[in-house]
C-alpha cells in the first residue's frame, strides 16, 4: 500500500525504525498493516491512481469583494 504522510512530527520521531518523513512524502515499502493504521489514524492517506498529487490547488474566485 502506497501512502502519503499528512502530519509532521517533532524532531527525533520515528516511523518503522526510520526517521519520521516530512509532510507530503510518499512511502510504498511499509507493511500493509502499518500503512493501513496510519491511514485510519489520519496521519497518512492512501495514494491511488485517482489520488491527485498534493500541492497547489487552483480555485476560481466565486466573486470579488470590491
Amino acid at each position: 500500500m502506497k501512502i502519503r504522510i499528512l502530519v509532521s512530527q517533532p524532531a527525533g520521531s520515528v516511523l518503522h525504525d526510520r526517521p519520521w518523513p516530512t509532510e507530503g512524502t510518499e512511502i510504498d515499502d511499509l507493511p500493509t498493516a502499518v500503512a493501513a493504521h496510519l491511514v485510519a489514524s489520519g496521519v497518512a492517506e492512501e495514494v491511488t491512481e485517482e489520488t491527485r498529487p498534493r500541492g497547489r490547488k487552483s480555485r476560481k474566485a466565486a466573486g470579488s469583494d470590491g
